[in-house]
């Protein structure tokens, strides 16, 4: 139990960190947080849980085939915020980025790849 809260504590002070950083610099708060921080902690806490190196290895594998169709979002939301506000936008990057998923997905099954 003290493991979890522990992972809990680290995981969430990042996301914390990170946010109040971003409110004194965007540009850092934008490296730091497209920084793979959760993606590479995910990966110690799988080591040191004792997890096979095949288990690790793919899920660093499909983090990078699930982050490509994330990407369009950090290109439409600055342009349609202004426009629509924040929660309209982020609801229609959110939609846009299920959209692209789909598509992704289904293009990287023709090679075998298989998110879904």
């Amino acid at each position: 139990m003290l493991w979890l809260i522990t992972k809990y504590a680290i995981t969430a002070g990042l996301v914390v960190l990170i946010s109040e950083v971003a409110k004194r610099s965007d540009r850092l708060g934008g490296l730091i947080a497209a920084l793979p921080l959760v993606t590479v902690l995910v990966l110690v806490w799988m080591k040191f849980e004792g997890q096979s190196q095949l288990k690790i290895a793919n899920h660093a594998w499909y983090t990078f085939w699930y982050v490509v169709p994330t990407l369009p979002m950090f290109i439409l939301f600055p342009f349609l915020y202004q426009r629509l506000g924040f929660w309209l936008t982020l609801a229609a990057s959110c939609a846009t980025t299920m959209l692209v998923f789909t598509g992704w997905a289904a293009l990287l099954k023709r090679f075998g790849i298989h998110l879904l």
